[in-house]
């Protein structure tokens, strides 16, 4: 019911299950019309662009940038380098150089705009670009001379931004890491400068947020994984800090971004209203129901932090806590600022400019950023495209957000095909005039039932049925 990234395992000969979930997958992608092999002159172009793109003359190879990804990743966006500076700290982080490689315009992108991001399924991603250049020539891998967006941040001792410049230069990834190995070697304190200063900054920008009153909303990762027999293990892989301390550089960096555009009167803003007060009323009903407690007074970024990502009934209100994020899009500008500039969850401006390899909108905010910082002109090509992206950018949002829904649907028949005929204990989470919703304590699968119940009972429902094929699951309050 509720989207989530979902990892899947399948064994090395897949057994009925694991096929009907690949054979689901194929599907949802083609309901949703999901673009698949990329045409021949896109092909051709990246191949051509790969060797023979437009490079910065700045060299900056001389930086130690780290990368910290999920282990399988090779397109890789974002590269830091943390240090001292005076009483504070500087931070430099290098976002790969998509537009050295496409040209406005051009077939690749045009092929970017009408795909809009890569789209994550659990057995595959289906990219923006192709692999000559996101996983290869504008990708920053470790070892390879790349050229880069530069943000060159300065930051107070308190963790607080005091300013922020854009340049392109070529940079070159020393070290590749993934959460694990970070969050590891943090806590032993055997890690390099960098990764030890990434938890100094990163912990005071979350102190930052929270006196902002900004809100995350970190999902946990599911693995579904299948063994020689065909037997299935579903489980979610706990969320490390290292995670949220990387993200926080993301963020820091996205904010300078807004910053500079609003300063410089152009670019495109990712905005988001406040929470609905009906649905902030519903989510703390839901909270009483399940028994959790949520302080008078306190915000809702504040009690999301509380909530643990193990416990099936927290689980069911992150899940459910979604309906506070709605109504995210893009703002472009041009001239004139927006009136509406901010990003509720985050509680200030903010831009994307930080994945370019995997999401259209960022390529142009870095060219925009880049142009404000060093006092010229925009292009003309990226002015012209900002009115164009939001209408892009919220279709392949809905076709993405469509296809992780109905693939997240097919593995939860799947953990509850074996259990057809079968009772289950569950928490009740909401209730309607057409049933009620309740999360299942044995299981992580949030999901629509017949019968009656009040918000926060403890109650059984029977699986009645639970289809791969189509991704649904019926299951009635006995």
């Amino acid at each position: 019911m509720a989207q989530r990234h979902i990892v899947f395992r399948p064994a090395t000969q897949p057994g009925d299950v694991a096929q009907q979930l690949t054979a689901r997958f194929e599907a949802v992608r083609r309901e949703f019309e999901v673009p698949d092999e990329f045409p021949p002159d896109v092909l051709a172009e990246a191949a051509a662009a790969a060797g023979a793109a437009s490079l910065p003359d700045q060299d900056e190879t001389d930086i130690p940038f780290i990368t910290i990804d999920p282990p399988s990743s090779m397109d890789l966006d974002q590269a830091m380098s943390i240090e001292r500076h005076d009483d504070g700290y500087r931070v430099r982080y290098a976002i790969a150089d998509v537009p050295a490689f496409v040209r406005a315009g051009g077939a690749v992108d045009a092929e970017a705009r009408r795909r809009g991001q890569t789209v994550y399924c659990p057995d595959e991603r289906i990219q923006l670009h192709p692999t000559a250049l996101s996983e290869g020539a504008a990708s920053l891998l470790p070892d390879q001379v790349r050229p880069a967006f530069v943000w060159d941040i300065r930051l107070s001792a308190d963790g607080e931004g005091t300013s922020v410049e854009v340049h392109r230069a070529m940079v070159r990834s020393v070290r590749r890491y993934d959460y694990e190995q970070v969050q590891k070697e943090v806590d032993a304190g055997t890690g390099e400068e960098c990764l030890l200063l990434l938890k100094e900054v990163g912990e005071k920008r979350i102190l930052l947020e929270r006196q902002r009153g900004g809100a995350s909303l970190p999902l946990p990762e599911q693995e579904v994984e299948e063994d020689e027999k065909g037997d299935f293990s579903i489980s979610f892989r706990p969320l490390v800090p290292a995670e949220d301390w990387n993200a926080q550089i993301s963020l820091l960096t996205g904010m300078g971004a807004a910053d500079l555009m609003l300063r410089g009167k152009v670019g495109i803003l990712r905005t988001m209203p406040a929470p609905d007060p009906r649905d902030l009323a519903r989510f703390r009903r839901q909270a009483a129901a399940a028994g959790v407690s949520w302080p008078e007074g306190q915000p809702y970024g504040e009690f999301l932090r509380t909530l643990d990502r193990a416990n099936p009934r927290h689980l069911a209100l992150i899940h459910e806590a979604t309906s506070l994020f709605r109504g995210a899009g893009y703002t472009p500008f041009d001239g004139t600022v927006p009136e509406q500039p901010l990003h509720a969850a985050v509680a200030g401006p903010y831009a994307h400019v930080t994945a370019p390899l995997r999401r259209l909108v960022d390529r142009f905010g870095l060219v925009v950023c880049e142009a404000l910082s060093a006092g010229r002109d925009v292009p003309q090509w990226a002015r012209d495209a900002l009115p164009t992206l939001p209408e892009i950018m919220s279709t392949s949002d809905r076709r993405t957000n469509g296809v992780q829904r109905a693939c997240t649907d097919a593995v939860e028949a799947a953990e509850l095909s074996p259990r057809v005929g079968g009772t289950l204990e569950a928490v009740v989470v909401d209730e309607n005039d057409k049933g009620v919703v309740v999360q299942l304590i044995e299981l992580a699968v949030v999901a629509k039932a017949a019968g009656r119940a009040r918000a926060g009972d403890t109650v059984r429902v029977r699986v009645d049925a639970a289809e791969v094929s189509t991704g649904t699951i019926t299951l009635t309050v006995v």
